[in-house]
């Protein structure tokens, strides 16, 4: 695959994942959104290491640092909002409002 057309992949992952971080009421489906947008710049960060410098293990280091990052991200926004919905029962974006206070 060249380039220019990883990046096209990268920014595909990453506007459908805006769209569904955006259009989206349910707190899950945001979430997934985000994953999606996070998903997106992994693979251009990765599609640059690969074209700037492939041997070099320093982007090999970051690109798994950044899976890893997302991973604790997405497991600790699940928790919460696991949490959230087992004492409210809250699923919803603008039901979250009322937490505020």
């Amino acid at each position: 695959m060249t380039f220019e057309l990883v990046l096209v992949l990268a920014a595909g992952l990453f506007c459908v994942g805006l769209f569904g971080a955006l259009s989206q009421q349910s707190i899950v489906m945001i979430m997934m959104g985000i994953e999606l947008m996070i998903g997106g710049i992994i693979v251009a960060g990765a599609d640059f290491w690969r074209f700037l410098a492939p041997a070099a293990p320093s982007g090999q280091v970051v690109i798994v640092s950044a899976v890893v990052a997302m991973a604790v991200e997405m497991a600790m926004g699940f928790a919460v909002t696991t949490a959230i919905y087992r004492s409210r029962q809250v699923d919803m974006t603008d039901m979250a409002e009322e937490l505020k206070g």
